[in-house]
């Protein structure tokens, strides 16, 4: 229905007179929320507008300046990055298929990318954009914005399986308009290094009613024809995106051991990966034969060597609860070992982990067992228990990213039904009095330091080299680290025998846009931490006799390092340093 001018005139007062009283006040999410109640008596409005909409009817020049206090969902930033899931098209694996996966070509669930069910938000949003990441990013920037949160630092993910046996071809399209997008992203709607609201606004048609399928339809053409204007080579969309607004700055994909060595990871370098989500699962041989994983543990091994020599980040996917000799679940004892034995045995040693406790899917092989009485699934305190023991000695240089995958449990067959079962594993911990040394659990977030901050130094063998892991702390609190490896052999010519690698740098807090100066306490970013871990690595390798450092950056990143002093070569950022 059309609304007549009067009451067009009614919402621009209302919504202006939100907007000045905001600018004003500065409130709390409490106070904004009486105040909003208060103008709705006030105007005679029903509805009760949300942050997202009042942000979205803001003029241009007040939308910047109430933007901090309708922000929402800032845990989505909170790691100093936005978070971007991309999803690859459905493909079988060249092994087949695992006992417990679901999804792949003519699954249970349809044609689904492999381990994956359809139902997850980020496979549903890649199904509604036909599983072009070209549109997947315009739609996840375009939530980001009307979210009110910076996304010029993107950390790319692309799930759906092992990626590094996609047909050549297919990864280096995914990979060239992934930085297509965000390059195109930035032209639209950045002026001057400003975000233009408005343009954006006109782009989108909002405010405008989300779920519409006519709007739908008229954003994905005019979507399409950018897609397809000024064509380029992967290593310019790349180069272009070094200075872009919306700059990739690290990019992810999932693969699995066998699909992990030396020879992929040259080709995922060329792409700018920088981190790999590495399917380990267990580090039993007999269970990996019994579940039909395709690899051996001599394979993980030799993955972990390899990928870990070239400086990628690693990040291993566990799995508790799944099938042993005779197909019935593994013991609690065996997976406890098997989650102590990555932090003991230097062959293993993540940088990150996701703990997935084995679920029984639909259409499974697993699920004939299941259903014969042979395996029977965790259940979610089972679940819990061991992965708050595995807690116990989980070290301060490794990340628990996940607990549990994001799969609805209407999608599931059998095994944990709860969808927050990291909520449940915090209150089990604090029942058994376990603290949880990772850094997720260290990392600042919001409220004031603890104590005044020192640049902290461990250093651990693994997969034959030395790592350093060096974070700078306030108290118990970790604001940011870098990882750095002395490399025992050289598997790309940028790397030399007196070479060292940093793997990682991050500084934690809430997303700061590009160029602009954090707060102490809250947002960290770009208040000279990064910097001040770089000179402490540096330091470290020349008292060590090391002449070159040579960092795995990813593409948005690489203008951060030319400040400090690299240069890129191939594809890394090198310097030289005086030993």
């Amino acid at each position: 229905m059309k609304q007549s001018s009067e009451t067009v005139m009614a919402e621009g007062s209302f919504f202006k007179e939100l907007a000045r009283w905001i600018i004003e006040h500065k409130p709390t999410k409490k106070e904004l929320s009486a105040k909003k109640n208060s103008l709705c008596r006030l105007f005679g409005r029903g509805a009760v507008p949300t942050d997202i909409e009042i942000y979205l009817n803001a003029s241009k020049d007040d939308a910047p300046r109430i933007r901090p206090f309708l922000q929402t969902k800032p845990v989505r930033t909170g790691s100093g990055v936005a978070i971007v899931a991309t999803m690859a098209k459905p493909y079988l694996c060249p092994h087949g298929k695992c006992t417990y996966c679901p999804g792949g070509l003519r699954s249970h669930f349809g044609d689904v990318p492999m381990s994956y069910t359809g139902k997850e938000p980020s496979t549903m949003r890649a199904i509604r954009n036909e599983y072009d990441p070209y549109r997947i990013i315009f739609n996840r920037l375009e939530q980001y914005a009307v979210l009110g949160q910076n996304f010029d630092k993107v950390e790319q993910i692309i799930q759906g399986g092992t990626f590094c046996a996609f047909p050549k071809k297919y990864q280096e399209e995914f990979a060239y308009y992934s930085y297509k997008a965000c390059n195109d992203f930035s032209k639209m709607f950045f002026r001057n290094g400003d975000f233009d609201l408005e343009a954006f606004k006109t782009f989108f048609e909002l405010p405008g009613p989300v779920g519409d399928e006519q709007r739908s339809r008229s954003i994905k053409e005019k979507i399409m024809k950018i897609r397809e204007i000024g064509k380029k080579k992967l290593l310019q969309e790349q180069e272009e995106n070094e200075q872009a607004e919306v700059r990739c700055i690290g990019l992810t994909v999932e693969t699995k051991p066998d699909w992990g060595f030396a020879k992929q990871g040259l080709e995922l370098l060329r792409l700018g990966v920088t981190r790999i989500e590495l399917g380990v699962q267990t580090v039993y041989d007999g269970v990996l034969r019994i579940t039909n994983r395709g690899h051996t543990l001599s394979d993980t091994k030799k993955s972990i060597a390899d990928l870990r020599d070239l400086g990628f980040k690693l990040n291993f996917h566990m799995m508790p609860g799944l099938p042993d000799i005779g197909r019935q679940r593994i013991s609690r004892e065996k997976d406890i070992v098997s989650l102590r034995e990555i932090f003991e045995n230097e062959n293993f040693r993540p940088d990150m982990l996701k703990i997935y406790p084995c679920m029984v899917m639909p259409g499974t092989e697993l699920e004939n067992d299941h259903n014969g009485g042979i395996f029977m699934p965790l259940s979610t305190s089972e679940a819990a228990d061991i992965i708050v023991e595995a807690k116990r000695f989980v070290p301060e240089y490794c990340r628990i990213m996940r607990v549990q995958r994001d799969i609805p449990t209407h999608a599931t067959g059998a095994g944990v039904d709860r969808t927050n079962l990291r909520q449940y594993v915090e209150l089990l911990s604090k029942e058994r009095g376990v603290v949880c040394r990772c850094i997720r659990c260290r990392e600042v977030k919001s409220g004031g330091l603890t104590g005044k901050l020192q640049i902290a130094v461990s250093e651990y063998a693994a997969s034959s080299g030395k790592e350093f892991f060096i974070s700078m702390e306030s108290g118990d609190k970790v604001l940011g680290f870098a990882r750095m490896r002395f490399p025992p052999r050289s598997l790309h010519p940028s790397i030399t025998r007196a070479s060292a690698l940093i793997r990682e740098l991050h500084v934690y807090g809430m997303a700061v846009a590009i160029g602009d100066a954090g707060e102490m306490g809250g947002k960290v970013q770009h208040t000279g931490i990064g910097k001040q871990l770089m000179a402490k690595a540096e330091g470290i390798a020349a008292e060590q006799g090391k002449d070159k450092m040579v960092v795995i950056s990813g593409v948005g990143a690489r203008e951060y390092y030319r400040k400090l002093g690299y240069v890129k070569e191939d594809c890394y950022m090198v310097k030289k340093i005086v030993v």
